[in-house]
């Protein structure tokens, strides 16, 4: 039986090689098949990340090109929608991919450089009820090409150079395990774009196993753990996926990851009016996470990353006012818990992940999925 990155892996049955896709190694085995020599590929990986198809490059020759597209396709997301804020310069994208469907990236400005957040599955099929993405459900995963291309389309429009990734947009990163594991070996190549993986960041709402076999990958990315409950009756409520890893499961894959990686591990909590904002709460999210991971023979450093909830018309979910956030915050910090509010950018362009895909008709229904050469 195929696995879903097989099935994935190029969008169509008898296909052509997705170029983006392809490993440097992979790429030479390519030119060699159409009778170019193996130094070729090194030349055209490079270019191919810096966001240029075959047919602009200056240095293979018409014949090399015509090889190259009777065997394998190039293609980036294409921008269907872009929206800059006024107040901070974020920028957000609806990009459309080759068979019609879109995701959304988003370009973050900071001090220290330029992040873009990006999706890796088109859909969700997680069902978290405060996400957006996941109305409709999932349609499929993205290609490792599909989720660099984000990357090199976003750099390429803004202009400016990428230094940052988190992997918060649509989609559970760690539900396409194989795909997006091979687009981190891709983004992080010297031959291409060259970003450190201690520059990245991947957010999953608990998909157990796949964070062993992360910590198991010897790559220090950072983990961001969307926790968002500090028990197991009210995440499940909000969270299915606690039905089938509850809070102890997970905070166990979350010692292995830190003792694997020794790389930091942030907690995600979405904070919702009425469901997990109370300073209760606060005081047992601390107890929680001190009494789990806080010990004699291994403390790790804990961070919280409130995020007050974004309203979605369908989950009737509010965020508390500011003055709770802030004795939420009061409260964690009293227990030791290092805590802070994540910095709403791109307000007035409804920045949150979702919405624009929604708003443009491309809410997750599935759909027939063309030919991408």
């Amino acid at each position: 039986m195929k696995t879903e990155a097989e099935k994935t892996d190029n969008i169509k049955t008898n296909k052509k090689a997705e170029l983006l896709s392809l490993s440097l190694t992979e790429l030479e085995e390519l030119m060699l098949s159409v009778g170019e020599p193996r130094y070729r590929a090194k030349q055209l990986f490079s270019q191919l990340h810096r966001g240029l198809s075959p047919a602009e490059m200056t240095n293979i020759g018409k014949l090399t090109r015509q090889k190259l597209g009777e065997i394998s396709y190039y293609h980036l997301p294409e921008v269907e929608r872009k929206l800059v804020s006024a107040i901070d310069g974020t920028v957000k994208y609806l990009f459309r991919l080759c068979d019609g469907n879109c995701v959304e990236s988003v370009v973050m400005k900071y001090e220290h450089g330029n992040t873009v957040c990006i999706s890796s599955q088109v859909g969700c099929r997680m069902g978290c009820r405060f996400c957006a993405s996941t109305i409709g459900g999932k349609v499929r995963d993205l290609t490792p090409g599909e989720i660099l291309g984000q990357v090199i389309a976003a750099q390429k429009d803004c202009g400016e150079r990428i230094s940052n990734i988190v992997m918060m947009g649509i989609g559970e990163p760690l539900d396409n395990y194989d795909n997006v594991l091979k687009f981190l070996r891709l983004v992080g190549s010297p031959d291409g774009l060259n970003i450190g993986y201690r520059h990245i960041s991947l957010s999953s709402c608990g998909v157990v196993d796949n964070i062993y076999r992360l910590a198991r990958e010897n790559l220090p990315i950072t983990l961001s753990i969307s926790l968002h409950a500090s028990d197991d009756e009210t995440r499940s409520q909000i969270m299915p996926i606690n039905n089938r890893w509850n809070i102890s499961e997970l905070l166990s894959a979350c010692r292995e990851y830190f003792a694997a990686t020794n790389r930091k591990i942030s907690f995600e909590y979405t904070l919702i009016d009425g469901k997990n904002s109370s300073v209760a709460s606060a005081e047992r999210l601390a107890a929680l996470l001190n009494s789990n991971l806080r010990s004699k023979t291994q403390t790790m450093p804990i961070h919280v990353n409130l995020i007050p909830v974004n309203e979605v018309e369908e989950s009737g979910l509010k965020p508390p006012d500011k003055k709770s956030v802030a004795k939420f915050v009061a409260a964690l910090e009293a227990k030791g818990i290092r805590a802070t509010v994540r910095r709403k950018l791109g307000s007035d362009i409804n920045a949150s992940c979702g919405q624009l895909r929604r708003a443009a008709g491309n809410s997750g229904e599935a759909t027939d999925v063309k030919n991408c050469e």
